[in-house]
């Protein structure tokens, strides 16, 4: 009797009994859209209907769904060996992706320690600059962020964002953090003058920074020369860099990661989302030599203490290694040229556009804010997102923010349905 009340319930139904959705106040949200395919750069709903998944599907299948390459991978590491504890062992997928990482990695990065998700990478990048100072007998408990950057969910992730709407309840646990704004090339003396600032009156562990584009704020750009003289200024003061390459990694910015615009380099590397293509959950944070040497010691208590009952599993690292050789192919950075071509196009036909106002475009990443009145429209985000999907393309907008990341696989016609339904919204709206 249950399994024929199971076939007569939707999806969407039995989904509400019992599941809880991340970012989702269930009681102002609708059902939740079951999906039931997915392949290149298309959805497929329990209906039938395809979506074009125009932001890689929060940043992570940027090589198309269920890429057949990857998957192969995985399925003959599947045979050989799906699991093992990596406190004591080792294995050639963890070893093979570490030594073909550092190869793209921006200057200086030498060691990898695996995690479980791109909370968890920023986590333990904010635990290696406290526990570094920590080690070397400093007195330095505070960390330095962007103003609106995000990080993460976990803890230590949640304190050094600056997004009050993920941190509500929790702010009375966080570790200390100070802030200075993001330098657009205009504020910049200002930024420089505020962290020479808050140097001289905190004892700053470390800065952790998103490289050029914040996403969760609204895909907020910056500037790449006041960056650069900011991270100058943390080497010059033995402040621990930190970058957050979690969004931006792998290619999404044009480079195989957006510290590759920069001069200054960083101490510490948080990887996720696109580093296993989407096929499965995995985190990196990498760092230099020098900060690993200050945890290499005879005390044991000096060892970075932190642990995943899933590091480095080998199916994410067979996942990841088949993601990178992809990322690095002749083929795969023609695609991305030719995306990153065609946003700059369509930036420059919109900039005259009166309801687009400050268009930006770098690499795959294209944002724009749609310039309206939002009280017009109630909750506009809501509304910008279900006409998207009625076209066809599955857009998450921030606010009155719209964004695209679209796969590298995508096709030349799927990617003007998606700029055409970018000009549909203006005319809507």
């Amino acid at each position: 009797m249950r399994d024929i009340e199971l076939k007569k319930a939707t999806l969407a139904d039995r989904d509400k009994k019992h599941l809880w959705h991340p970012l989702t106040q269930h009681k102002l949200s609708p059902d939740m859209l079951p999906i039931k395919k997915a392949r290149g750069c298309v959805l497929t709903d329990d209906e039938g209907r395809e979506y074009i998944d125009a932001i890689s599907s929060w940043y992570t299948a940027v090589y198309g769904h269920c890429n057949k390459f990857i998957t192969a991978r995985v399925a003959e590491q599947m045979q050989n060996l799906d699991q093992v504890v990596f406190s004591g062992f080792t294995h050639e997928p963890a070893i093979k992706l570490s030594e073909a990482l550092v190869k793209i990695l921006p200057e200086g990065q030498q060691k990898l320690f695996f995690n479980d998700n791109g909370s968890t990478a920023t986590e333990i990048g904010i635990k290696m600059a406290l526990q570094y100072h920590h080690n070397l007998g400093n007195d330095r408990k505070v960390m330095l962020a962007f103003e609106e950057g995000f990080h993460g969910d976990t803890f230590g992730a949640m304190s050094v964002s600056g997004l009050s709407v993920y941190n509500g309840a929790f702010e009375d646990h966080f570790i200390r953090v100070e802030r200075i704004p993001v330098p657009d090339g205009r504020n910049n003396p200002e930024v420089i003058a505020k962290l020479r600032q808050v140097i001289s009156e905190d004892k700053i562990a470390g800065f952790i920074y998103e490289p050029l584009i914040q996403g969760a704020a609204a895909m907020k750009f910056h500037d790449a020369e006041g960056l650069n003289e900011i991270l100058r200024i943390c080497r010059e003061n033995d402040i621990v860099k930190v970058a957050d390459e979690v969004m931006t990694g792998f290619g999404k910015t044009g480079k195989y990661f957006a510290s590759d615009y920069i001069e200054e380099k960083p101490d510490v590397v948080c990887m996720s989302k696109a580093l296993t293509a989407g096929l499965l959950p995995m985190g990196l944070t990498s760092c230099t030599q020098e900060i690993y040497d200050a945890f290499f010691s005879d005390d044991i208590a000096k060892g970075l203490f932190h642990g995943h009952t899933y590091t480095a599993n080998p199916l994410a690292c067979a996942a990841a290694l088949a993601a990178l050789e992809l990322l690095i192919s002749e083929e795969m950075q023609e695609n991305i040229k030719e995306i990153s071509k065609k946003n700059r196009a369509f930036a420059e036909e919109m900039k005259i556009h009166p309801k687009v106002k400050n268009i930006r475009s770098r690499g795959v990443i294209l944002a724009f804010e749609l310039d309206v009145q939002m009280e017009r429209y109630g909750n506009l985000r809501n509304k910008l997102f279900q006409y998207f999907m009625e076209k066809g393309v599955f857009l998450r907008p921030l606010g009155n923010t719209i964004y695209i990341v679209p796969p590298y696989v995508i096709g030349d016609e799927e990617l003007e349905k998606v700029y055409s339904t970018l000009r549909g919204v203006l005319s809507e709206f």
